[in-house]
C-alpha cells in the first residue's frame, strides 16, 4: 500500500476542483502583499455586475428576514443571495482581473449544490475552478468556512469570479466573503491538504473511519479511483479517533489497485492510515444489538436513512427501499438503500440498490411498481419485473428497473422522463384507461403542487394536471369506504401525511374534501405504500425520525400500518392500524377479559414486565375523567370530557366511538406509536424510555373505567 502528499502544480480534475493545500506546498516562492477583489462592505456592489433578484440591491449585513444566523464573515458586509428567500434566483460577476497569486482564498457558505450554489472561476470564458456551500438539507449551518483555490498554473491570466444562485429550494442560497489573491494559504486553512492511499483490493470491503457530526462543515469530499477513472465519490467525516467505521462495497473491483484519495484532510491526520478491508461490515458481532437500536422498527445496519422509497411486493417479498448515506450519520451523499422482507415486520437488508449518477448528483426519493405485462417491453427473465422511479437532483425524474428481484437496476436510456422543478415521483397504474401515472411534486411557478403525468410504456411521459398545497413525496391511491367495493374514493397524501379524498380519472384529482389531518404526532414523515400488496391492502411506512446519539446508524421506519376509510359522522375519513403480521412478535402475554377499574384498585397489568410491549385496552370511561396508561414511563392518558389524548405531553382529539375508546399502544427503544378511536387517530412519538422501567401501569381518575378488554404482550425483536 502506498500513501502520498499532493503538493505543487496539482492538476485539477473537475471532482477535485475545490483543493486546499498547505502553505509548505508553495515550492519556495517569494510571498506578496494580499489583493482584496471583494470584502463587500460598500452600499452597492461596486463593479461588480448583478442580475436577478437574489443579491439585492447591495451587500446584506449579516443576516436577512427569514434566514437562520449567519457567521463567520468579516466586517459588515457579505454577498448573500438570500434575498427574497431561497426561491430567488441571480448572479454576481467581478470585473477581470490578472491572477498574479498563488492561491485565490474566500470565506464561503450557504447551498452545496454544484452548479446551482456556487462560486465559480472563469478564465477564457471557462470555469476553471469552483466551490459551494456545505449544506443541502435542514439542520445545517448558516456559517462562512475559510477556503481557497491554488490558480498558480493560470499566473497572469486575465480571469472573472462569478457568484452563482440557480436554485430555488431549501438551501438554495449561496454566501460569501472577503474574496482575495494570495500568495499563502490562511491560517484556518493551511492545515489541510488533499491526500491519497493505494492499495489492492482483496475483501469486500474497505472500512471507512467515521465522526458522528450534525452534518454542518466537517465532511471531507472523498473519490476512489479504479484504472484512473472515479469509480465512488461521497463526502464523509473522516477521522484518527472514529465512533465507527463506514462500509464501502468493492466487490465489483477485487484484485484490482484503487486510490482512495481525500481532500480538505489535516496534514498530520492518521485516518487514511485506519482504512482497512474486510469481508464482514464493521461491528458485524453487534449488529441490531446496540442500545438504541429499535427492535420492533427497520433501520440500517450502518448510517442515515430517511424518506421510504419504492415500497413494492413481488416475487414473495416486500422491498423496502430507503434515502440512505452510508457514509455518516447525518443527511447527505442521498443513494436508495435497499431491504427485502417475507412479512413486513422480519427485514433483511441488501447491498445499496442505486448510487448517485454523479457527485453532487443525488438519488432522491420516488416509487416502484411491477410491470406486469411488460408494457415497457423490459422485461427479459422469469421474475417480475420491478420500475421504480427517482428524482436524480442533477438531471430530473429518471427511470430504472430490474430483471433481478430488485437486486441491480438498470438506467432507461431516455432519462430523465420529466425534467421541470419537481421531485419524488410515484408510479402507480390506472386501470380503468390501462395507463401509468406519475404523481409527483412540483414548484410550478414557485407554488407547492402535485403534479399528474400519464405513459403508455413507462418511457414517454405526457403532463395532464396538477393541483396546489402538498408539499413533497406524494402518494395516491384507491380505498373502499367501510369495506364497500362499490362505494371507493381516491385518497391523495403528501409528506406531512395531511390528505384530501375524492375522485381521480387518471388525469386529474378532484377533491371532495379539504385538505385533512393525518398523524397527530411527531418525527413522522414522508410515508409512501406499497404497490402490488397481495392482499390487496393498502399498506403504509413512514420516516420515523427516532434519536440515536452515539451510534453508527440514524432515524428509522415507522411499523407497517393498514389504511382504510370509514365513513364518520363528518364523512369518509383515513384509519391507520398496526398490520396484523405484527402478531407473530407476541411472546409473553398478559390478558384480562371485561375488567372494572375503580380509582382505589390495584394496577391490573403489575405483573408485566418486559422492554418491548404491545398494550391493547377497549373501555367506556364511564364516570372516570381519566383513564391512564404509563408504558415504560411514558404517559399516555386519555381525558374523558374533552375526548383527548395525551401522549408524552402532546394532547390530540380522539373522539370515542360507538360510546367506547380504543387505544393501541406499540413501545419500542426509542419510540411509542399509538393508536386510538379504533384507528381514526395516530400519534407516532420518537421517545427513549428509560433502559430499566419495562413495566405498564393502568390507572383511572373520578370514577370508575369498564373495560372490554385490557391486553398486554411482551414482543420479541424482528432481528434474527
Amino acid at each position: 500500500m502506498k500513501q502520498r502528499l499532493l503538493r505543487c502544480n496539482m492538476k485539477t480534475t473537475p471532482a477535485l476542483a475545490f483543493v486546499l493545500l498547505t502553505s509548505s506546498a508553495l515550492c519556495g516562492l517569494a510571498q506578496q502583499p494580499d489583493i482584496i477583489l471583494a470584502d463587500f462592505e460598500g452600499a452597492d456592489y461596486g463593479e461588480w455586475t448583478k442580475t436577478g433578484e437574489a443579491f439585492g440591491a447591495g451587500p446584506a449585513h449579516g443576516t436577512l428576514p427569514g434566514q437562520m444566523q449567519v457567521d463567520g464573515f468579516l466586517g459588515n458586509g457579505l454577498a448573500n443571495s438570500y434575498h427574497g428567500g431561497d426561491p430567488s434566483t441571480g448572479t454576481l460577476t467581478s470585473r477581470p482581473f490578472k491572477i498574479d497569486r498563488k492561491f485565490i482564498t474566500f470565506l464561503i457558505g450557504g447551498g452545496g449544490f454544484a452548479g446551482k450554489t456556487c462560486m465559480n472561476l472563469l478564465v477564457e470564458g471557462k470555469v476553471v475552478r469552483t466551490a459551494t456551500g456545505p449544506n443541502t438539507a435542514p439542520g445545517g449551518s448558516e456559517d462562512l468556512s475559510p477556503a481557497l483555490w491554488d490558480v498558480s498554473e493560470f499566473a497572469g491570466k486575465s480571469a472573472e469570479i462569478e457568484i452563482v444562485d440557480k436554485a430555488t429550494g431549501c438551501w438554495g442560497h449561496i454566501n460569501v466573503d472577503q474574496i482575495a489573491l494570495s500568495d499563502k494559504a490562511t491560517a484556518a486553512t493551511a492545515a489541510l491538504v488533499s491526500r491519497e492511499r493505494e492499495l489492492t483490493i482483496e475483501k469486500r470491503y474497505l472500512h471507512l473511519p467515521v465522526k458522528n457530526n450534525s452534518g454542518k462543515r466537517k465532511n471531507q469530499h472523498i473519490a476512489v479511483l479504479v484504472d484512473g477513472a472515479v469509480v465512488r465519490e461521497f463526502e464523509c467525516n473522516l477521522s484518527d479517533a472514529p465512533d465507527w467505521f463506514a462500509h464501502l462495497d468493492m466487490t465489483a473491483w477485487q484484485g484490482k489497485k484503487a486510490t482512495v484519495r481525500v481532500e480538505k484532510l489535516a496534514e498530520d491526520s492518521k485516518a487514511l492510515d485506519l482504512v482497512t478491508q474486510a469481508d464482514t461490515i464493521w461491528g458485524a458481532d453487534r449488529l441490531y444489538k446496540e442500545p438504541l437500536r429499535g427492535q420492533l422498527h427497520f433501520s440500517p445496519r450502518r448510517g442515515w436513512n430517511n424518506d421510504p422509497n419504492g415500497m413494492v411486493f413481488a416475487d414473495g417479498e416486500y422491498h423496502l427501499f430507503f434515502q440512505h448515506n452510508p457514509y455518516g450519520w447525518a443527511w447527505g451523499n442521498m443513494h436508495w438503500g435497499h431491504a427485502v422482507s417475507p412479512d413486513m415486520v422480519h427485514w433483511t437488508e441488501l447491498p445499496i440498490a442505486l448510487y448517485p449518477h454523479k457527485f453532487g448528483d443525488g438519488v432522491f426519493s420516488g416509487g416502484a411498481l411491477v410491470d406486469k405485462d411488460n408494457s415497457s417491453g423490459w422485461k427479459n427473465s422469469a421474475n417480475s419485473l420491478i420500475v421504480a422511479s427517482f428524482t436524480s437532483t442533477g438531471r430530473g425524474q429518471c427511470i430504472v428497473y430490474s430483471n433481478d428481484r430488485g437486486r441491480t437496476f438498470q438506467e432507461f436510456d431516455g432519462n430523465p422522463v420529466i425534467t421541470h422543478a419537481n421531485r419524488d415521483p410515484r408510479p402507480l397504474w390506472y386501470a380503468p384507461a390501462k395507463h401509468w401515472v406519475i404523481a409527483v411534486y412540483d414548484e410550478f411557478e414557485k407554488g407547492q403542487n402535485i403534479a399528474f403525468y400519464t405513459s403508455p410504456d413507462l418511457k414517454s411521459w405526457t403532463f395532464q394536471s396538477r393541483i396546489k398545497g402538498f408539499y413533497e413525496c406524494p402518494d395516491l391511491f384507491e380505498l373502499p369506504v367501510d369495506g364497500d367495493a362499490a362505494k371507493k374514493k381516491w385518497v391523495l397524501t403528501a409528506a406531512s401525511s395531511d390528505y384530501m379524498i375524492g375522485q381521480f380519472d387518471g388525469k386529474q384529482f378532484i377533491p371532495e374534501t379539504p385538505k385533512l389531518k393525518g398523524n397527530l404526532g411527531r418525527g413522522f414523515y414522508a410515508a409512501q405504500t406499497f404497490s402490488n400488496e397481495p392482499k390487496g391492502r393498502v399498506v403504509q411506512i413512514g420516516w420515523l425520525q427516532t434519536g440515536t446519539p452515539g451510534m453508527p446508524f440514524n432515524q428509522a421506519m415507522s411499523l407497517p400500518l393498514e389504511l382504510k376509510l370509514r365513513n364518520t359522522q363528518e364523512g369518509p375519513r383515513l384509519t391507520w392500524t398496526p398490520v396484523t403480521e405484527l402478531e407473530s412478535l407476541r411472546g409473553t402475554a398478559f390478558r384480562h377479559g371485561a375488567l372494572t377499574l375503580n380509582l382505589a384498585d390495584a394496577n391490573p397489568l403489575e405483573n408485566v414486565m418486559a422492554e418491548l410491549l404491545e398494550v391493547r385496552a377497549d373501555f367506556a370511561p364511564g364516570g372516570a375523567t381519566e383513564v391512564a396508561f404509563t408504558v415504560r414511563g411514558v404517559p399516555v392518558v386519555y381525558f374523558t370530557e374533552k375526548m383527548e389524548l395525551s401522549v408524552n405531553g402532546l394532547r390530540v382529539p380522539a373522539p370515542l366511538v360507538s360510546g367506547h375508546q380504543k387505544i393501541v399502544v406499540y413501545a419500542d427503544r426509542t419510540a411509542l406509536e399509538v393508536f386510538a378511536s379504533d384507528g381514526l387517530v395516530y400519534v407516532p412519538m420518537p421517545v427513549a424510555p428509560k433502559a430499566d422501567n419495562c413495566s405498564v401501569q393502568v390507572t383511572a381518575k373520578g370514577g370508575a373505567v369498564e373495560f372490554e378488554r385490557l391486553d398486554a404482550y411482551g414482543l420479541k425483536s424482528i432481528w434474527k
